[in-house]
């Protein structure tokens, strides 16, 4: 288990067990708010809710793991996952349904720690390919769980979804703990313990790790509006219920397996990593943009796959840019905090959908989801031009980070 093709397995499993359970309650979790009454407001918040706890625990899970090591925190989040998971389904109100998805939410910031562990055992070269990895782990069980959870959903009722969720994050937990490696040496810890979260930038190339945290909070805040959306949008626009929902996005996660988990290093190589993102922004936005103007099956096919190329293209290459901006020692508080930037999108994107999507309602069902499907168009047109500004020379795999570049 000490080999470095042992240990990306492991977490690669790791990742896509709690990735199935993450992608199981997305097909049901807008619906299942619904049966307690909530209004397209309160769903939009339900479901930022999950991101507003996760802001704030990234960079505290990744600033724990960069002092006592990433096996320990990941296994406690993981656990405190699965709990927050069986109160989702033991909701009995609102407000518990609320409750339980920031306690899930906060033990779901562990993303940066497990992106620190792969930084931990790999060379700066191979960064964008290996957190590619990670990417396709996160489409792999995207492909598994929507589906699992709209057959579930639709079968047993809203509420069993969670309950296997609960039971995958536990397994997951499991696997952590009895066969995954530690892979920072205990040398490497505590280093900087007593320093600011925020001293990151002193040990980083700041302007490249600036940049492409801005970026990835405006790809995140856009793509988390469509997120949010899709399930009610198919089901009032399509007429389609939780199980078609969890096939489309199956389909979306299979396209990310493919480009993350087999093509995208050979395209970093041949175009490069800001090349290659901007590229993404584009065919990101344009979908978005596309979204709600179809009007047939086949449109809302294409639309979703090119939602998923462009997603599948920016997601591992902004974040191997962000590791290599960084000295090594800071990678989980680096990481931590640029997957704090993606949470607050996250808690942004699908509030802000809320309020948009309910100026959409008691119009012609045409227009329905349109408002915030094309404001986050915008939002990564934007994001799309800020890459503009990451300096390409300083950014070649063969070139060292320079700590406390500005």
């Amino acid at each position: 288990m000490n080999t470095k093709r042992a240990q990306m397995g492991i977490i690669f499993l790791t990742i896509f067990i709690d990735m199935v359970g993450f992608g199981i309650v997305i097909p049901v979790l807008p619906l299942y708010a619904e049966h307690f009454g909530a209004s397209a407001v309160q769903n939009g918040l339900l479901v930022a809710a999950f991101s507003f706890a996760q802001f704030f625990a990234s960079p505290v899970w990744g600033k724990i793991s960069d002092r006592v090591g990433r096996k320990p925190v990941l296994f406690v989040s993981l656990l405190g996952t699965a709990i927050g998971f069986v109160f989702m389904g033991l909701a009995g109100a609102l407000w518990v349904l609320f409750a339980a998805r920031l306690l899930a939410g906060f033990c779901g910031g562990n993303i940066g720690t497990a992106q620190a562990y792969i930084a931990d055992i790999t060379t700066r070269e191979e960064r964008a390919k290996a957190m590619g990895l990670i990417g396709a782990a996160f489409g792999l069980g995207f492909v598994f769980g929507p589906a699992i959870g709209g057959i579930v959903g639709a079968r047993y009722g809203f509420a069993a979804p969670m309950y296997v969720a609960a039971a995958l994050s536990l397994i997951s937990a499991i696997l952590v703990w009895r066969v995954l490696p530690e892979s920072l040496p205990p040398e490497r810890r505590g280093i900087g313990a007593k320093e600011s979260i925020f001293a990151v930038f002193d040990h980083a190339d700041a302007r490249i790790y600036q940049v492409v945290t801005s970026v990835y909070f405006f790809i995140i805040a856009g793509f988390s509006m469509m997120t949010f959306v899709f399930a009610l949008f198919i089901y009032h626009r399509f007429d389609m219920d939780a199980a078609a929902t969890g096939k489309i996005l199956a389909m979306v996660g299979l396209i990310g397996v493919v480009i993350q988990g087999g093509l995208i290093g050979r395209l970093v190589k041949a175009f490069g990593e800001i090349r290659l993102a901007i590229t993404g922004g584009i065919i990101l936005a344009g979908s978005l943009c596309l979204l709600p103007l179809t009007s047939t099956l086949a449109g809302l096919l294409w639309a979703s796959a090119g939602v998923a190329i462009g997603n599948s293209l920016l997601t591992p290459t902004l974040t191997g840019l962000a590791s290599r901006s960084v000295d090594q020692d800071w990678q989980g508080r680096a990481l931590g905090l640029f997957q704090s930037a993606g949470s607050l999108a996250r808690w942004i994107g699908p509030a802000a959908a809320g309020f948009l999507l309910a100026l959409d309602v008691g119009k012609p069902i045409e227009s329905y989801a349109r408002t915030p499907l094309w404001t986050g168009a915008v939002l990564v047109f934007i994001a799309t031009a800020l890459m503009l500004l990451i300096p390409a020379r300083r950014v070649q795999p063969s070139e060292p980070v320079t700590a406390g570049a500005k």
